[in-house]
């Protein structure tokens, strides 16, 4: 993929024409062509003597690790910059807190203790069943050097995951689907790799030229429109006249533009809500239960709720926004526990900055800087807190709170243990080594229990004397079989079975033609429901 206009890299110098164009080829014929043959990040596995790692974890290395391609990562923006230490207050020092906001400051007998040190308010009372079950976990004191106090510049910088000093117009997760799929332009997938609802203006998702990655509806209801009719614009409802023919086709030809409506429409219609949600951000979250439930398989949602610019009266409007995102996300995990898919999904609060310790004349609180990010799933392994508080007697020059975690640690952390992307590679998302933190984000998808005799999926290749390649499969139980040959990038090559079987054992040929494909390592790829297994194999001419 080759991207013409001119434009700034990570340092913000200006890149001429035939510069851009040169780095672009370079870094297809170099680095793209090492990665496609598994050899960009070392310590390749070797089957028959042949390397079979490709892509880092890519969506093919992620199909082989069973489980991991169902990961889903939903970002909740609070956007306006939320007051963490009225999120999280910290008790172990609660007299400094409370001497500083005598009018903003939450009473005691109004707070939930998690532990010892920290409590939340009990306008957030519905998360507490998912910190009792392990499935929360509180990151202390997130920011960045030198923090930046513009809501759309802060903004902009948690999305970039650049420095506070360096303007970068692409997302760190749209460098993360750029590099899933590095000719996305030339060969999209098939689902969209990331929806964003709202959130006007961000650049989360968006590619080094600034165009977004993602499905965008700047409104929920667009998104439900579209699962529901599988078309954005209707086009039956049209003025009996010469406009309302123009209208339609105007209106069919812009619904055709939009990829992924008949897969959105699929997953929409496959699944339910099997809880009752309330406020904007209920009805975000419940088409994204929805998408999940109905295996889309995009992996990346960003939805958001606004309000949180406490600058006045924020003891009448803050306990009712962080009320709405407790009871929502309780929701949530409710909705997808009920469609087994819980286990699958993990939450993430951003929001631009936090606020100041000290409350203000108007019964609120300023621009600030650390505060906390929360994280909610079963994948989390346990609750608890990472990282240190700031401490409230060791503020900066403005009064701020002192960051103690950058984001883009916790980011790196989700990349590398969440959404399964090799170390090296994480760092070149990021543009920079972030260490990493303890989450309880594992990599390694874990079965439940272990199969029970006779009742794994099971496929081995067996090389034929014609040149053809016999896939040998065994069913334990009958059902929607899909067989398909992959090549080292995750992209079908061919679909030799495509329906219901009978349990037992079965065969599949596939057959190279004298041109196509082209030598090398293969994938025979076989699911049957939620279970799924992989063979390599060898094409050599």
């Amino acid at each position: 993929m080759c991207n013409h206009n001119h434009k700034k890299n990570r340092r913000g110098s200006a890149l001429e024409h035939g510069e851009a164009h040169q780095r672009d080829h370079q870094k297809w014929s170099r680095r793209t062509f090492l990665k496609n043959l598994g050899l960009a990040t070392g310590g390749a596995t070797l089957l028959g003597g042949m390397p079979v790692r490709a892509l880092g974890l890519s969506p093919l290395t992620a199909l082989l690790n069973g489980g991991i391609e169902e990961r889903a990562l939903v970002i909740i923006r609070l956007a306006g910059g939320n007051d963490g230490l009225n999120t999280i207050v910290p008790l172990y020092d609660y007299s400094t807190y409370i001497n500083n906001r005598p009018t903003v400051g939450l009473p005691q007998n109004q707070l939930i203790s998690l532990n010892d040190s920290f409590a939340m308010p009990q306008s957030m009372q519905a998360l507490n069943p998912l910190w009792q079950e392990g499935q929360m976990k509180v990151v202390h004191g997130v920011g960045y050097p030198e923090q930046n106090l513009s809501h759309f510049r802060s903004s902009d910088i948690w999305d970039s995951a650049s420095d506070s000093n360096v303007v970068d117009d692409s997302g760190w997760l749209g460098r993360f689907i750029l590099n899933q799929y590095p000719d996305f332009i030339n060969d999209p997938p098939t689902v969209p790799p990331a929806i964003q609802i709202g959130n006007y203006g961000s650049i989360l998702f968006n590619d080094e030229g600034g165009s977004s990655l993602s499905y965008s509806v700047t409104e929920p209801q667009e998104l439900e429109q579209l699962a529901q009719s599988g078309q954005l614009f209707d086009t039956v409802n049209l003025p009996d006249c010469h406009f309302g023919e123009q209208l339609g086709f105007v209106r069919t030809v812009t619904n055709n533009t939009f990829r992924y409506a008949e897969s959105i429409a699929n997953a929409y219609a496959a699944s339910a809500n099997a809880v009752e949600y309330e406020g904007n951000l209920g009805y975000q979250l419940s088409l994204v239960a929805r998408m999940v439930k109905g295996n889309l398989g995009t992996k990346l949602y960003l939805v958001s709720i606004g309000s949180f610019d406490t600058h006045a009266g924020q003891g009448n409007t803050h306990p009712a926004l962080l009320n709405e995102v407790a009871t929502q996300v309780k929701n949530f995990f409710d909705d997808l526990s009920a469609g087994g898919r819980a286990q699958d999904v993990l939450c993430m609060t951003v929001s631009e900055f936090g606020r100041r310790l000290d409350e203000n004349g108007s019964t609120g609180t300023d621009h600030g800087a650390a505060a906390p990010m929360l994280l909610f799933g079963p994948g989390l392994n346990g609750n608890g807190f990472v990282g240190d508080h700031p401490n409230l007697d060791e503020l900066d020059a403005a009064g701020n709170l002192i960051f103690s975690t950058d984001f883009r640690q916790v980011y790196a952390t989700v990349l590398e243990n969440w959404l399964c992307l090799d170390p090296f590679e994480v760092d070149e998302v990021l543009g920079n080594n972030f260490s990493r933190l303890n989450l309880g984000l594992d990599c390694i998808a874990t079965p439940t229990s272990a199969p029970a005799p006779g009742s794994r999926l099971e496929a081995k290749i067996l090389y034929q004397n014609d040149g053809s390649i016999a896939i040998q499969y065994y069913l334990p139980n009958a059902g929607n079989v899909q067989l398909q040959v992959l090549d080292m990038m995750g992209r079908p090559v061919e679909t030799l079975v495509s329906g219901y079987q009978l349990f037992g054992t079965h065969q599949a040929i596939f057959r190279p033609s004298r041109r196509l494909p082209a030598s090398g390592m293969y994938v025979a790829f076989l699911r049957v429901g939620k279970q799924a297994v992989s063979e390599r194999f060898a094409i050599v001419r």
